[in-house]
């Protein structure tokens, strides 16, 4: 790290202002810089307050990547962030932050509190200049309106004359303080030597202005204030309402960033003394205890203590009905405790968090641009420069014609041309898109994968963790003795089982426990049984009580029950008590056989009694969401590494026609390689464990469920519930958002292709090209919001 006395020093890294230099410090920069995968790269995070179109972007990005040890930089127009990875070895953070401030913009790190109370005053301020701008508008027209309307000897030239000298007054706060943002960013863009969006605008109205004050000075011509006071009222009108609905679009993605509090109760000594302390959050260390008040984000992730209350985490789940949290139950950063006050154990904070993971996420995609969108910025910024020619020949070609009115066409050209509309087509979608995904619980962590969803041919699903549910539940009970009823032989392999930690003890134990709740076997487990009901069906509810209990490792359990020896696990363990081996084997081949999962015998005295099938449950919108794919005109496929029997039988459950057991790694990466060799498009999702090789070749992946290490995750999409509806819900969505962005760019084009010749026709004033401009970029973004809803 690159400190006040490192030898990184290069021309220029004196001029770092004393504000910046505390961003160099370790413990600063953890706040929203994070290690890239090599060693000595940094991931830096920003808010950029004054950017406003895709030439801030390019001048942005290419004054970065001159400098020595930056490595990549992206700047996001739309949501005015950024992305820096650079090299601390070869340059100090502060310099990378003074050069884009000398830009003529203001650096923040991302979240930063500063960045928002700096929105906030440039939206307070927004307001007074569209007010000023109005009124004086307002008043210019009704000073302007007796002056076209007068008929020939109505008004004397000392009142026409009065009458302009007012309308120069009302122009004039218009043009120092409400048109100010346009001239500082055109004086900025001229400082660096580029034409931004600013320029032509600017421009136009310093011509509007000064010629029609040279006109009124000196007598001669035409005076156009009302144009020009009503040029920048409709474009900070337009420009006010795309602000606004920028700020609506990213709503929900600012709100998941400030879920933290700022103070929590810590708990000093607990449970010995439980003596309460309010302390910054930010002082909150692994291992405290801290007292979660009714109404309060919990600080970090951890475990419940003590107390009874119920979570909102819809916002980092995707689940809308509030959890239940009692001692013993984990809790999630920044969810919300909502009906009682709990001590929890915090195991987790900050960037190590489940929270802090999700916002390294959205960082990330908020300073990443889609495939269009840098095309839009590339051709957008060449646009302005012919822009400029474009004016200059029209205002050239009719003054030499001897038209009056070659000025005001050329000004007319400058405004009309501007390629507002064009720069917001894609990134104001794709925002308006990841909001939307934000709510149902699905964070976009690569936005350029918008396209390639909505252009997928073929899905690829993982098996274990991604349709089954990582829970097992027992489904089926094979009877191998005739006296004993299926809800007895439960019982007795509860009993068994009860304190064993096994998954396949866990289903046992799960399945007995509902019985007692509901008084019958499921429907599936009793039609599975087949077996009449004995008499000794009437003590299923009560547990026998096992002594002299033992547990061989990989073998199962052993206790005696009323004075009988009984066995719960493998054949072969079950084996050597008393009974038939081959009436054995045939029924765990028949079970296993059947839908595959694992096989636990029950045997008494008098041999086996009882077979158990148990196997991970499918998830419950797993089928539902295979047909929506489906009938979305995508193929489904089933790859996972379990056995083939079990493979196949998931595969038949969910409808999927195309399975393959017992694939390795490898296999899963042929599979996708043999799809998109044949020109498909494929979206893999797993769970994010051990299918991250996998997740990367497809040209789109998931990483399911709340286990997905997300911070280091390889998908592109992350769903921080365990509801696989939202993939089919993300890619409506992204088809939609293709749909819209494409809208967009259309009509972008066909505005400036339409409006262009009649500017230079002379057939469209400045004020009605203000109009069209603003009117344009604000149709862009509302259309673009459709996606939001």
């Amino acid at each position: 790290m690159a400190t006040a006395d490192s030898p990184v020093d290069r021309p220029g890294a004196g001029a770092v202002p004393d504000d910046y230099l505390a961003l160099d410090d370790a413990e600063v920069q953890a706040v929203f810089t994070r290690p890239t995968r090599t060693e000595s790269g940094r991931e830096s995070f920003l808010s950029i307050e004054g950017i406003d179109c895709a030439a801030c972007a390019v001048a942005i990005d290419e004054r970065l990547r001159a400098m020595p040890g930056v490595h990549a930089v992206d700047v996001n127009v739309a949501a005015r962030t950024g992305r820096i990875v650079w090299d601390p070895a070869r340059v100090r953070l502060s310099a990378l932050f003074a050069a884009i401030r000398d830009l003529g913009y203001l650096p923040y790190p991302a979240g930063d509190s500063a960045a928002r109370a700096r929105r906030d005053a440039e939206h307070r301020g927004a307001i007074w200049r569209l007010f000023v701008a109005g009124f004086c508008a307002m008043q210019v027209m009704m000073y302007a309106v007796p002056v076209y309307v007068a008929q020939p000897g109505d008004m004397t030239a000392d009142v026409e004359r009065l009458l302009y000298w007012a309308s120069w007054m009302m122009a004039l706060p218009v043009l120092a303080f409400a048109a100010r943002p346009f001239f500082a960013g055109a004086l900025a863009d001229l400082r660096q030597r580029r034409v931004g969006m600013d320029t032509p605008v600017a421009l136009a109205m310093g011509i509007t202005f000064v010629a029609s004050s040279w006109a009124l000075f000196e007598g001669v011509g035409e005076v156009y204030f009302d144009t020009f006071t009503m040029f920048v009222f409709f474009l900070l009108g337009g420009r006010y309402l795309e602000h606004l609905a920028r700020r609506r679009a990213i709503a929900d993605l600012e709100r998941l960033t400030r879920r933290l509090p700022a103070s929590v109760e810590r708990l000093d000594g607990y449970p010995s003394h439980a003596a309460g302390e309010r302390v910054a959050v930010h002082r909150i260390r692994a291992g405290d205890a801290v007292r979660v008040a009714t109404g309060e984000a919990f600080p970090g992730d951890g475990t419940v203590l003590d107390g009874a209350s119920s979570a909102d985490e819809s916002l980092l789940t995707g689940e809308s009905r509030p959890v239940a949290k009692a001692a013993g139950d984990a809790v999630i950063a920044g969810s919300y405790n909502l009906t009682g006050p709990l001590v929890v154990r915090v195991e987790r904070i900050g960037r190590d968090s489940r929270y802090g993971q999700v916002l390294d996420l959205m960082e990330r995609a908020a300073g990443e641009k889609p495939r269009l969108a840098r095309i839009a910025d590339r051709y957008a910024r060449w646009f302005l420069v012919l822009v400029l020619v474009l004016a200059a020949a029209a205002g050239l070609a009719w003054s030499w014609a001897g038209s009056e009115r070659a000025l005001w066409i050329a000004v007319s050209v400058l405004i009309v041309t501007c390629p507002c509309a064009l720069s917001l087509a894609a990134p104001v979608s794709i925002i308006a898109a990841t909001s939307r995904l934000a709510r149902e619980g699905v964070l976009v962590a690569h936005p350029q994968a918008f396209e390639a969803l909505a252009q997928a041919t073929h899905v690829i699903f993982d098996k274990t963790g991604t349709v089954t549910a990582n829970r097992p539940v027992l489904d089926a009970i094979e009877p191998l003795a005739a006296g004993i009823a299926p809800e007895r032989a439960l019982a007795i392999a509860a009993a068994l089982e009860r304190g064993s930690l096994h998954p396949v003890a866990r289903a046992i134990c799960a399945a007995q426990e509902a019985l007692g709740a509901q008084g019958a076997l499921s429907a599936q487990i009793a039609q599975s049984a087949q077996s009449a009901q004995g008499a000794q069906g009437a003590q299923s509810a009560q547990l026998p009580r096992p002594e002299a209990l033992a547990e061989t490792a990989g073998g199962g359990i052993e206790a005696v029950i009323d004075g009988k020896r009984w066995r719960i696990g493998t054949a072969a363990f079950v084996a050597a008590l008393p009974g038939s081996n081959a009436q054995l084997e045939r029924a765990v081949r028949a079970l296993e056989s059947l839908a595959g999962g694992s096989v636990a015998v029950l045997a008494g005295p008098r041999g086996p009694v009882a077979a158990f099938r148990v196997r991970d449950a499918l998830r419950e919108d797993a089928r539902p969401t295979v047909d929506e794919l489906a009938r979305a005109g995508l193929r489904t496929l089933l790859v996972s590494g379990d056995r083939a029997e079990s493979v196949d039988a998931v595969a038949r459950e969910l409808g999927i026609g195309q399975a393959q057991g017992e694939a390795l790694p490898q296999h899963k990466l042929q599979a996708v390689a043999a799809l998109q060799d044949a020109g498909h498009r494929v979206i893999m999702v797993g769970d994010g464990l051990n299918d991250g090789p996998v997740l990367t070749r497809a040209d789109v992946s998931f990483a399911v469920g709340a286990g997905a290490p997300i911070a280091q995750s390889s998908a592109d999409f992350v769903l921080l519930s365990d509801r696989l509806g939202a993939i089919a819900f993300a890619h409506r969505l992204a088809r939609r958002t293709l749909r819209v962005t494409r809208q967009n760019l259309g009509w972008a084009v066909l505005y400036n292709a339409a409006c262009v010749p009649l500017a230079l026709a002379g057939m469209l004033p400045p004020w009605l090209a203000a109009l069209g401009m603003a009117s344009s970029s604000l149709l862009v973004v509302l259309n673009a919001l459709r996606l939001a809803r």
